[in-house]
């Protein structure tokens, strides 16, 4: 199984802002607590590499991907980092092909059929649909993933994602996983509130599971 495989089985994977390396493994702890041991660390703070180090060489069970990677620099960051993946809001060709090049799965964000094609044709079978809600929702999702189901692609959707459209999200067949900002916000990591971060994943999980019958 590989990682993108691994997402799917989890239906949701949080979407984390951390401020603070230090609260890296007990945000771990709480998501593991409430059964979702994976996150997405963005690197939309200057902790998100040490975070991700720090999960990565101290809850080795732990699945955790790097988000936010916009370059060819940090593609090399997420890897030195322990990153078992990564994702970006967009497809920059020269990036997805360096993480490629370094064996990094490596998921691109697209919002229409060209970012969507160009995923393809640079090898992608799992896309990240950003920002998912403001985009139009699974609608349009649907729409522009049509002509392109028979490739075998999925869907990692992420914006707008909330427990109240999850079961509308992963209702669609090729969406394996949703991104959840919700589940561990960064004022709630910050203050740390880790039971409420545990019961968030733990929420989650049950949503999922009851959606699949699981």
């Amino acid at each position: 199984m590989d990682v993108f495989d691994q997402l799917a089985t989890r239906g949701v994977v949080p979407v984390i802002s951390i401020d603070d390396a230090k609260d890296a493994l007990p945000l771990a702890d709480a998501l593991a607590e409430g059964g979702l041991p994976v996150a997405e660390i963005t690197f939309r703070t200057p902790a998100a590499a040490q975070s991700i180090a720090q999960i990565s060489k101290h809850r080795p069970g732990f699945l955790v991907g790097a988000g936010t990677v916009l370059n060819v620099d940090q593609v090399d960051t997420a890897m030195e980092s322990g990153a078992t993946f990564a994702l970006s809001p967009g497809l920059d060709p020269v990036t997805v092909a360096h993480a490629q090049h370094r064996g990094l799965p490596f998921a691109p964000g697209i919002m229409t059929p060209s970012d969507l094609q160009m995923g393809l044709r640079a090898g992608c079978k799992l896309l990240k649909f950003f920002p998912a809600v403001p985009a139009g929702g699974v609608e349009m999702l649907r729409n522009i993933a049509a002509p392109y189901l028979h490739t075998g692609v999925r869907f990692n959707p992420t914006g707008g994602v909330t427990p109240d459209n999850m079961a509308t999200w992963l209702g669609y067949a090729p969406v394996v996983a949703v991104g959840g900002t919700w589940i561990a916000r960064s004022e709630d990591i910050a203050q740390g509130n880790w039971s409420k971060i545990t019961e968030n994943a733990a929420k989650a999980v049950s949503l999922v599971q009851s959606l699949r019958g699981t």
